[in-house]
């Protein structure tokens, strides 16, 4: 199916952007929800619309013409510590935003409904596993982000009794050469103080940016894209095996380990996310012949960096 219009939150983040640019370059108009409406109407070209929200209500014709939604918006996690404050912020970002999609849509009438809901939701949905390898058909996990992550997925899911088809994106960390986290881990080897963190036995759930665009894309065109998909690359790698392909795609030493009662002091809970161990593999992706344009670490890094 194609779509002339999609509404897309969180787009002025990393996936976003780029998920808004490859939206545009296929000729499908956007609107952007966002607290930041100049930095879009500044590269608009007719194609590209911005509507200022507040991260939770939606703004009264958010919906109108859109034949499908794309939400990613959400409050970053490693912003800090895990305090009272930041745990309302980052489960109302998520849930509550996405009640309130599923609410503007309800009051749309049955034939302006968007056909499509494409909800992020994250690989901590699964939290600590170990070595067990966790597909869309695992349950969920223990702790706080698992729990949001639960939440946000069961609220997205309630799209469905409006006719709605909801796809639920568990995405990994997310590899790009525009920032996230890849620049955050890369910094210390590129001073020659990198090594594993923890044990370096933990499983490493990642995604390149370019497939986890691509996958997006799929999932609002492919009706058989529905319910939960590991937005995750074919082969996920252990701490250990990422920090030496790191190491070797920088050319930098990987010597400096980092205890993980260092994680814990500096990040407190925030650290179980770092030395937690999730072996995810895209079972849907695969099984519907998704094509992963970087299914191996090493490339996906060297393009990355």
């Amino acid at each position: 199916m194609t779509h002339r219009l999609v509404l897309l939150s969180g787009g002025t983040g990393l996936i976003g952007g780029r998920v808004c640019s490859d939206l545009l370059e296929r000729g499908t108009a956007v609107r952007v929800l966002t607290r930041n409406v100049g930095s879009v109407e500044s590269r608009s070209d007719g194609s590209l619309s911005a509507i200022r929200w507040n991260g939770s209500e939606l703004p009264v014709g958010s919906l109108s013409d859109c034949s499908a939604i794309v939400h990613l918006a959400g409050e970053p996690v490693f912003g800090g510590r895990l305090t009272p404050k930041r745990r309302i912020l980052i489960r109302d970002s998520r849930v509550a935003s996405t009640r309130a999609m599923v609410e503007a849509i309800a009051q749309q009438p049955t034939d302006r409904r968007p056909a499509v809901l494409v909800c992020a939701s994250a690989v901590g949905y699964y939290g600590d596993r170990g070595d067990e390898e966790l597909t869309e058909d695992s349950p969920p996990g223990r702790g706080f982000l698992a729990d949001v992550c639960r939440e946000w997925e069961e609220v997205a899911v309630t799209a469905e009794a409006h006719g709605v088809r909801v796809v639920r994106l568990r995405i990994g960390i997310v590899l790009s050469a525009d920032g996230g986290a890849l620049s955050q881990m890369a910094l210390p080897f590129r001073f020659g103080f990198g090594g594993r963190i923890g044990s370096g036995r933990q499983w490493f759930p990642w995604i390149h940016i370019d497939d986890i665009a691509a996958l997006i894309g799929r999932a609002l065109d492919d009706e058989g894209y529905t319910g939960a998909v590991n937005a995750t690359a074919p082969n996920p790698v252990r701490n250990n095996e990422l920090t030496r392909t790191l190491g070797r795609v920088l050319n930098r030493p990987t010597l400096l380990p980092v205890p993980a009662a260092v994680l814990q002091l500096a990040l407190g809970e925030l650290a179980g996310e770092l030395l937690g161990s999730r072996r995810v593999v895209p079972a849907v992706a695969l099984a519907r012949h998704f094509e992963f344009r970087y299914p191996e670490i090493e490339a996906a890094l060297a393009q990355a960096l």
